[in-house]
This record gives C-alpha cells, structure tokens and sequence, in this order.
C-alpha cells in the first residue's frame, strides 16, 4: 500500500469516527431547547395571545426538540405545510404521505412568526383567542378540535409536555433556567440579547423582535384610525385600543381572514355615511377599489355605493367621477 493510499485510508476512518459524534453533539435536549427559544415563544405572545407554553410545547412536539431533519435543515419548527396561501420556499418531505410540501424558512424566527400568524389568520382558529393566554388547557384542547394535527392524543401529549416541563411559568412571565447546566461566559452556546435600534437581537440565530410603541391615533372624517405597524395583528390591536377583534373588522369592513399589512389604515371606531366637508367628489386613479376609497375618506362602503348608483361588489373605471357626500341623481 502506498503512503498515499494509507493516508487516504485514515482520513477515511477518522470521518466514520468523528463525524456521528459531530452529529449527535449537536442535538440539543428539550431543555436546552426551551431555554434557547423561551424568550421568543414569549415575545410571540405579546404580540399575537397565543400562550408562550403552547408555541414551545408544539415546537417540541412537532420538531422533535429542534432535532428533526424539518427543523435542521428548513427551519421549520411546526411542521406547517405549504397550503394554497404560502408563497415562500418550499421543501419536500415524507409526512402523512410521501414527499409532501412544507413550508422552508431562512430563520428558526421567521418559523415561531408564521406559526403565530398562521393561527391567528385562520378562520377556524378564531374561538381560541377568546381564551387567556394563561390557560393552556383549553388552548390545547381547542387546537385539538380545530384539527391542528390528525394525532386524537394531541392535546394530551401538549399538557402533558407543557405540565413536565413547567412551561406555564412562561405564560406567567417567569423567569426559569430549564437546561441542568448553564453556559459558561467562554462557551460558544452562550446566547447574547442585545439591543440594536431599539430592537432585541438574538445573535445566536440572528432573528429579531420588534418592541413595538403604541400607536399614534388619526382623524380623518371626524373618525379615529391608526396606521399599522409591521407584525400587527387584530388581536394586538385589539388589545391595545380595548376593543373586540369583531370590532376592528367591522369598522374597517374587512373579512376575518383578512392579514395586515404594514403601512394598512384601520379605523378603530364606525365610518361614516358620507366624507367630511370639502371632500365632495374623488376621481377614481389606477388600482383603486371601493373599498380602498371608502377607507381614504372614511365612508361605509355600502353608502358609497348607493351615492354613486353602483351594484355592490363592482369596481368603478379608472377617470370615474365619484361622489363621496351627495347621491347621484
């Protein structure tokens, strides 16, 4: 055997060795895993009401405490498939069925944020944020009977993993260590949270949350509004202002699986039945919908429509005249 054969042949041994070592160094147990991604569960639950210790305990569940091949290589914590609706990357993976579509995201962040809003977009999940965000039990309970998972132990196997755990402290804003032992200050797995224009910064994952302000109020048309701000969801809004989620759709006559989106007016008391004063006529401009219009100058869309003899649901040609005070004769 020549010497460039043997060195071949140990390079080759070494990597059997060491590399399912690497491999199993790397998993991380469900400790450590509550412990690297608490904070965000946490914050997600500022911002949306869905129970820090349910985002965790499905997080666990459905990744296999970070461990999955879903998890490591696509970021996706949840297991959310595509659906109709999604529009980012996609990865193939065998689940009920072979080679489904799953959602592949940039950042394990980006993962706990869709989880959040896909819950708090979806129709049939609506009745869960009547609950406290304390109340874990019927939380899991209700994911349960609004068909999360197909698994008929599934809100089970969640209280069960939040109860073990001791995770309800975090819907409590608890602070607890849950890995046996903490990171040394020289360790690479310490995690640092810093601040970075007003914003934490994870930089173990690079992931950000935005603190958000409270909401600077408007009028227009005698009516109060706000703007929306990036990561706003009725549900925060709702909070915020101390009104129903209803409510915010009413006003803004918006179905409820309407999702915000920054830059969004939203009226957070009744339109009106005509514009104010001065505002006697708009000139329909390219893009523009009825209902873009009706929020411009805060009318109710269906007084709109009857002003300007207009069959609900049409939408006028760019160059239309509209009136916005009087109807048309």
């Amino acid at each position: 055997m020549t010497s460039n054969n043997r060195i071949y042949t140990f390079l080759i041994t070494i990597t059997i060795i060491v590399l399912p070592l690497n491999a199993s160094a790397k998993n991380l147990t469900r400790a450590q895993y509550i412990d690297k991604y608490k904070k965000l569960a946490q914050e997600e639950m500022k911002r949306t009401g869905i129970p820090a210790s349910i985002t965790i305990a499905q997080a666990l569940l459905e990744s296999n405490n970070g461990n999955s091949v879903l998890a490591k290589k696509s970021n996706n914590h949840f297991g959310i498939k595509c659906h109709k609706s999604w529009k980012g990357r996609t990865v193939r993976h065998n689940d009920d069925r072979r080679r489904e579509c799953f959602r592949k995201y940039d950042r394990v962040y980006d993962s706990y944020k869709d989880h959040s809003n896909f819950l708090v977009s979806g129709r049939r999940y609506a009745f869960l944020f009547s609950y406290k965000s304390t109340d874990y039990k019927r939380w899991a309970k209700g994911l349960k009977k609004a068909g999360y998972a197909t698994d008929p132990k599934y809100a089970k196997r969640l209280i069960k993993i939040i109860e073990d755990n001791k995770l309800y402290l975090l819907d409590n804003g608890i602070s607890h260590t849950y890995a046996k032992t903490r990171p040394t200050k020289n360790s690479k797995t310490t995690k640092k949270i810093k601040k970075v224009n007003k914003q934490e910064v994870y930089d173990d994952d690079n992931f950000e949350i935005d603190i958000y302000k409270k909401h600077r109020k408007g009028v227009k048309n005698r009516i109060k509004y706000i703007v929306a701000k990036k990561g706003d969801t009725f549900y925060s809004l709702a909070k915020e202002f101390k009104l129903m989620q209803w409510q915010l759709y009413k006003y803004n006559e918006l179905p409820r699986d309407y999702i915000l989106h920054e830059g969004d007016l939203l009226y957070i008391q009744p339109k009106r039945s005509k514009a104010a004063h001065g505002n006697n006529y708009h000139v329909v401009k390219p893009g523009e919908t009825m209902h873009i219009i009706s929020q411009m100058y805060g009318i109710k869309l269906k007084k709109l429509y009857k002003k300007n003899k207009m069959e609900p649901g049409t939408e006028p040609e760019p160059g239309t005249k509209l009136s916005l005070r009087k109807n048309r004769r």
